[in-house]
């Protein structure tokens, strides 16, 4: 089949990238050797291997380049590779050795040896599909017992007829109709087109399955056993050819995993159902598909997902799978209206029930014993005497008669009013204020930011947050301009006219009113409008340009103190804070950083200030929200760095114009202050005996290793938490987590809210890989290496991206999956779509510069997704593309979504494509007439204007679907998506196309195909 040598790739990253090694020291905590994994290659099974675990296997590699490297200018000659860096080291060292930056030109990868080239050549020429892995019994035989969950499917070489290629329109042809769950081939997307001519008859030994075949690459006819193309080499300057490059025949696209089938396939099968939480250890649906949830003892999806939901027995276990172990939280989720609101218990003085030893909350996994007197606790196994308070008696099935009254002990998440105890002072705490701080500097006042600011402020506080069962908000208000200098004004309810106080020592701010700062708006209201209307006026004639910013932070903080309440800052602001003050900056914005080891400082805050702002504005429970409109360089890993740690968001709106983005900002303006959020707040996540949290990601805080604190937290911020074994984990007592977090509400209560979720515990890897999220594994992966850019230079952190992506799928292959040839990609079916996501984040600007994105850019997205749920994280990382000529105008429901490839687009066709914080409609150039006549009301595709933020409000159904569509894809998303038209040619097409993540970026970072390639190549590595 397949020589020793795997197959060679180059890598697929652009000048920045090195050869793919395998530095094995590095392996899924970016280079702390305290944390290494086994070299690779030294995988010893932990037990026995139960039967395989579902997966898809892909076709054969491609043979090695022979005297030409397909890089992706074509083909250059062996003796001048573009590459930069040397190649990995032998399997056997100890650690990756690196040429140093420079003109040095060596090749990538040893030259492969010859002999694997020949007999893969002519096995290319197709491939084909089983639904069972060889090797693993047909689902027909084996012991009686629950139905098997679908097989690996694998894709084999064999000889082809080409149908004619799926039209760009319809995308992939229909999906296969899907037998029973018992026996679903889970694998592959996409049938072959109707009429296309019968799959040929399986190779010896092979069970029947499926046919796909593959779409012609568009290079004329084709060649028997032509190459495949491999991962790009590096962009710049012409080619080197010698003589004309031999063609090329690309992996079908159509034959790999599909991330939309995947979707598909599990809206098809869970989608619209009510999903019951009963169960320990269960998959839940993904996260793009729509159920409703019944919490039957563990917490809902929506408030924790994790990695894997069935976690090893032993840490050899785990490190032999390297698959993390970490969970997804987001304790302030939106639940929709359909589902139950969280139960709100009060036990009055005595507080929540606790276990005495590690101080776990009563929950589901509490076991009573001695006729109800006393309860084991779950986590623990410590022994409690039950307050006399709590006491009841048990049924015969030693369950406490009051079990379904009492959300504690039948639910999987609810909320406990805290006692006194959990008070600051042991006090009650005061409601919170929010403070609104407006740069009135010359820029903003000429662009009318300041006067549409103030406009819309009248209307927001009308609905300021107020708890389900109070008629009016207990919210105060307060405000504060500043250009140099900061401006407070008094707005108490008694005066005629606000008032204006001055603070020009911005070295030592101080508040310099503490009756009539923050006043309750209903009681203010015509002062406050007033005020409102005045500041316009007030500043129109400044000229100041120059702007102070961690003052107006302090300014914004020490009034919260001076109040005794915690509170929300909503800062609105411009400029790089050049004035003498301190937190002054100067532009650093330097692109020659770029590919260098230095280029993590353009992630890092300029100076210390921000960090021990921030400290303080925790301790005080004060958060930041900035909302940043910036015409340059603004600085915003020095900016952003308070609005992260205290749980705020940031907002920004590049080179903003009143026309173009007001509704864009008013919109995120309203949604912030409307939305669901707790004040002053700790986290603390308790597991049971075996194995613990050790490390967070996210908008936090800690002082310690165990409490993430948060100066507030709202429904869209997530924290993920990795775990590790300190112990060996029992099977039948499987994994208990609880997370738990203490904060004050919009009134001022201080509530406890608690989440528990159980998960299984096996000796068997294959149990490991078949309970796997794609989805919750790349929201870890993505926030583990955005923290770490921070220090470590990015080509390392991409390469351990790749290292532990192909440790993984090795590990499934060694362990998990039947015997199969060398030369075949078997992946999990939970994970096959785990490389497409993958490689979509190695491409994004943070880890992979692009020229077009900006140093603020980068900072910008590395601190969206450092605070995003899963959700979020999966359209964020591979774009959501609808064909909207297809659409059915008299369905409201959303259509199918088309692979994210340029392959998928079409001239007839308009296509919409979202990511959480673009959304572009795509316009081709041979678009019906009526359909554009029906969306942008101009009679033909010239005539479109490109230069509209929003779309016309039509009467006919062309528009009223397409607008509905939109509306359904922007709510529950965090960021309103700013709406780009882009038709087909012209410049904005090129930044569209950026988004289409499933192909090759213009300026470096894998095609999907490519990027399978180069993973295979590493397992076959692995594996030798």
């Amino acid at each position: 089949m397949m020589s020793q040598q795997g197959y060679v790739a180059t890598p697929p990253y652009s000048q920045a990238q090195p050869g793919m090694g395998l530095p094995p020291a590095h392996y899924g905590h970016y280079g702390d050797p305290a944390h290494a994994g086994p070299p690779p290659g030294v995988m010893k099974p932990a037990g026995p291997v139960g039967a395989a675990a579902p997966g898809a296997v892909l076709p054969q590699g491609p043979p090695p380049p022979g005297p030409h490297q397909f890089g992706q200018n074509g083909a250059h000659t062996q003796g001048h590779p573009p590459q930069r860096f040397q190649g990995p080291p032998p399997l056997s060292s100890a650690a990756p050795s690196y040429s140093p930056y420079g003109p040095a030109v060596q090749p990538s990868y040893p030259p492969p040896p010859p002999a694997s080239v020949a007999p893969l050549g002519s096995q290319l020429s197709a491939m084909h599909i089983h639904s069972t892995g060889s090797g693993t019994a047909p689902p027909n035989q084996g012991p009686p017992g629950p139905p098997r969950p679908p097989q690996p499917s694998i894709l084999q070489p064999g000889s082809q007829v080409l149908p004619p290629p799926p039209t760009a329109l319809n995308g992939p042809g229909p999906a296969p109709p899907l037998p029973t769950a018992a026996h679903r081939p889970d694998g592959v997307p996409g049938s072959a087109p109707p009429g296309a001519p019968l799959p040929p008859p399986p190779l010896p030994g092979q069970s029947p399955g499926m046919g796909y075949a593959p779409q012609p690459a568009g290079y004329g006819a084709q060649v028997p056993g032509a190459q495949l193309s491999y991962p790009g080499g590096f962009p710049g300057g012409p080619a080197q050819l010698a003589g004309p490059p031999p063609p090329q025949r690309k992996l079908d696209p159509d034959s790999i995993p599909s991330p939309i089938q995947v979707i598909e396939n599990d809206r098809a099968t869970r989608g619209g159902q009510v999903y019951v939480t009963s169960t320990r250890g269960q998959v839940p649906p993904l996260v793009t598909t729509d159920c409703v949830v019944q919490d039957q003892g563990n917490a809902s999806p929506r408030y924790i997902r994790c990695t894997t939901y069935s976690f090893p027995c032993t840490a050899d276990m785990a490190k032999q799978a390297q698959i993390p172990l970490a969970a997804v939280i987001t304790p302030f989720a939106t639940v929709p209206s359909n589902e139950t609101p969280l139960y709100l218990v009060n036990h009055g003085e005595t507080g929540p029930v606790r276990c005495n030893r590690c101080k776990a909350y009563m929950c589901p996994f509490m076991q009573f014993t001695e006729g109800g007197r006393r309860y084991q606790c779950g986590f623990c196994s410590c022994v409690n005497d039950v307050p006399p308070f709590y006491f009841q008696h048990l049924d015969h099935v030693g369950r406490r008669l009051d079990h379904y009254e009492r959300p504690e002990l039948s639910l999987g998440s609810y909320e406990y009013v805290a006692s006194l105890d959990y008070c600051r002072k042991s006090k009650p705490p005061n409601p919170p204020a929010f403070i609104f701080l407006i740069d009135v500097s010359y820029s903003n006042i000429k662009n009318g930011l300041v006067k549409l600011v103030c406009e819309e402020l009248k209307t927001v506080l009308e609905n300021l947050p107020k708890d389900e069962h109070e008629e009016t908000s207990a919210v105060r208000v307060g405000f504060v301009t500043y250009n140099k200098v900061l401006h407070f004004f008094n707005v108490k309810s008694t005066l005629a006219q606000p008032q204006m106080m001055v603070v020009t020592d911005v070295g030592e701010v101080f508040v310099p009113l503490l009756d009539g700062f923050l006043v309750n708006y209903q009681e203010s209201q015509s002062v406050i409008h007033n005020l409102l209307d005045q500041i316009p006026e007030m500043f129109a004639d400044s000229n100041e340009n120059e702007t102070v910013f961690a003052p107006v932070i302090q300014a914004g903080m020490e009034a919260l103190k001076a109040a005794d309440c915690p509170g929300k800052l909503f800062i609105f602001h411009s400029s790089l804070p050049t004035a003498e003050a301190p937190g002054k900056l100067k532009n650093r914005d330097d692109k020659k950083l770029v590919n260098t080891d230095k280029e993590k400082t353009l992630f890092q805050p300029q100076s210390n200030v921000y960090d021990s702002l921030a400290r303080e504005c925790v301790a005080q429970g004060c958060c930041v929200t900035l909302f940043l409109f910036p015409s340059q360089y603004v600085d915003v890993a020095s900016l952003g760095l308070v609005p992260l740690l205290t749980g705020g968001s940031l907002y920004k709106y590049n080179s903003f114009q009143m026309h173009l983005d007001s509704r864009r900002f008013l919109n995120d303006l309203r949604n912030d202050i409307e939305k669901k959020i707790g004040f002053d707040a700790i986290m603390r996540v308790r597991t049971s005996t075996g194995f613990r949290a050790t490390d967070f990601f996210g908008g936090i805080f800690m002082n310690n290793t165990t409490d993430v604190e948060m100066a507030a937290i709202d429904c869209d911020k997530a924290v993920t938490v990795e775990f590790k074994h300190d112990d060996r984990l029992g099977e039948d007592s499987g994994a208990l987590i609880q997370c738990a977090v203490l904060y004050t509400t919009v009134s001022g209560q201080r509530r406890l809210r608690i989440h528990n979720l159980s998960l299984n515990c096996s000796s068997q890897l294959a149990d490991l890989y078949k309970s796997c999220e794609t989805d919750a594994l790349v929201n870890f992966f993505a926030k583990s290496a955005f923290k770490a850019v921070l220090h470590q230079p990015l080509k390392v952190i991409r390469e351990i991206l790749v290292n532990q992506t192909a440790h993984m799928l090795a590990c499934y292959r060694k362990h998990c999956a039947g015997p199969s040839a060398a030369s075949q990609l078997i992946l999990p079916d939970s994970m096959k779509v785990l490389p497409v996501y993958m490689n979509c984040l190695l491409k994004n600007c943070v880890l992979l510069s692009r020229p077009e994105i900006s140093t603020d850019e980068r900072a910008y997205q590395r601190q969206l997704l450092l605070t995003m749920g899963v959700a979020d994280s999966q359209l964020f990382l591979y774009p959501r593309l609808l064909p909207i000529h297809t659409l059915d105008v008299r369905s409201t429901t959303v259509p199918a979504a088309v692979r994210c490839s340029e392959s998928r687009l079409s001239e007839e066709g308009i296509f919409l494509l979202a990511d959480g914080l673009h959304m572009f409609l795509w316009v081709g150039v041979s678009s019906p007439p009526e359909l554009i006549q029906g969306i942008f009301n101009v009679p033909s595709f010239a005539h479109i204007n490109t230069d509209m933020m929003s779309l016309p409000e039509l009467g006919n159904p062309h528009s009223q679907a397409l607008r509905t569509i939109m509306g359904i894809i922007q709510q529950r998303r965090p960021y309103s998506m700013k709406l780009v038209i882009v038709k087909q040619r012209e410049q904005p097409d090129v930044v569209f196309r950026q988004f289409l993540a499933e192909d090759k970026g213009l300026h470096g970072g894998s095609s999907y195909v490519d990027f399978l390639c180069c993973v295979h190549r590493e397992i076959c590595q692995l594996l030798n």
